[in-house]
């Protein structure tokens, strides 16, 4: 963050927002984990992570708000400067009270499968950065593609051979734990495509300031701030399918919603929008976690956490990507993001749809047969 506030270039820049990269994928996995480990119990464990949510969900609205303040009284270099002290207080309160829970056996690093992935996610990313300046069929755009696709093909093969590889492939045999994937990535692409777009259209196509999109964007986080625990305390009592049928579809209506505003949309309808989306937002976060580690044998909770964290940060580049193609000059970028807005609509029916698929008679079937090979294999 100090790198970023201090950069001379937008090089600099770039290169300490990749160390911030790297601080947060090590950060959110473990969050995560140290819930699974804490609360054992599934009922607690979904009202833990709904509170987690609830705090992600203020952030949220907090971020734009405070960093339009910073932004208009100071410039944007506040905003990194502001992140030092919390990451020194963040020091502080992990040695004071964060327990460990390190495993009895440490697992070996994948070193291939983390090159691998690291270059499936970077060819699909780039491929649709590139688009806008190159177009589909370009060279920069087929070699990111053709990257993308010769990585995830050996991804597949070294994982089988590796003695403890960087993702089992044996979880996907369970139908929960896929499903969780998948809402995690369809969830926060929509979060991600969003967060970017909104800011653009709101600063430019409706001339707001910083400060004022913050403050549009900010019930959006209360109503997700709110919605996350009641998520928790109902996935506790119901199961999870009650919390993604509505979190999906209060993110397809947001979509509809959004498709179709016009320049001349006024800012309560605006209000509106982004408050369905909270509660959307809201009310998915918590069945994530709770469906991937319910979909794997206890003895992967870990895993189970880590891997749903990295699928939203898998979504959150995806979304930013996507929203980035149609990022154009200010008079047509209102026009080119309803694609975007109407993908959110279906995105969330898909979310609907997994949210039925994976609480089925055949979802908990396909989990007891994992249960069972995990326990023939002595993993």
């Amino acid at each position: 963050s100090a790198l970023c506030a201090l950069a001379p270039t937008v090089t600099w820049l770039v290169v300490g927002r990749g160390l911030q990269a790297t601080g947060g994928a090590l950060l959110t996995p473990v969050a995560l984990s140290i819930i699974s480990a804490t609360y054992t119990d599934p009922a607690r464990r979904a009202a833990a992570i709904g509170v987690w949510g609830a705090v992600t969900g203020l952030s949220l609205g907090l971020g734009p708000l405070v960093g339009g303040l910073l932004t208009d009284a100071f410039g944007w270099e506040a905003n990194f400067w502001l992140s030092v002290p919390v990451c020194l207080a963040a020091l502080a309160g992990t040695a004071l009270f964060v327990p460990e829970s390190r495993a009895a056996r440490p697992r070996r690093f994948d070193p291939a499968g983390q090159l691998l992935m690291m270059a499936l996610l970077a060819g699909t990313v780039g491929a649709l950065i590139e688009v806008p300046d190159n177009g589909w069929s370009s060279a920069p755009v087929l070699a990111a593609a053709g990257l993308a696709a010769v990585a995830l093909a050996l991804f597949v093969v070294v994982e089988r051979r590796v003695a403890e590889p960087l993702i089992d492939l044996r979880f996907f045999r369970s139908a929960p734990f896929n499903s969780s994937v998948l809402i995690a990535v369809a969830v926060f692409t929509v979060q991600g495509g969003f967060l970017f777009l909104i800011s653009l259209l709101l600063q430019g196509t409706f001339g707001y300031s910083a400060l004022m999109t913050g403050a549009l964007i900010l019930p959006m986080a209360v109503v997700l701030a709110l919605s996350s625990p009641t998520s928790g305390r109902l996935v506790g009592r119901r199961g999870t399918r009650p919390s993604l049928v509505i979190g999906g579809a209060a993110i397809a209506v947001t979509g509809v919603m959004l498709a179709l505003i016009s320049s001349g949309t006024p800012a309560w309808y605006l209000i509106a929008a982004f408050m369905v989306l909270g509660l959307g937002l809201g009310f998915v976060n918590p069945p994530i976690t709770t469906t991937a580690v319910a979909g794997l044998p206890l003895s992967q909770a870990g895993a189970a956490s880590g891997i749903a964290s990295a699928s939203r940060q898998v979504g959150v580049a995806l979304g930013v990507a996507a929203a980035g193609l149609v990022a154009g000059a200010d008079d047509a970028r209102l026009i080119s993001s309803r694609p975007v807005f109407w993908l959110a609509a279906v995105l969330g029916l898909v979310v609907v749809a997994l949210g039925v698929v994976s609480t089925s008679a055949w979802a908990r079937g396909t989990r007891r047969r994992l249960d069972t090979l995990f326990a023939g294999s002595g993993a």
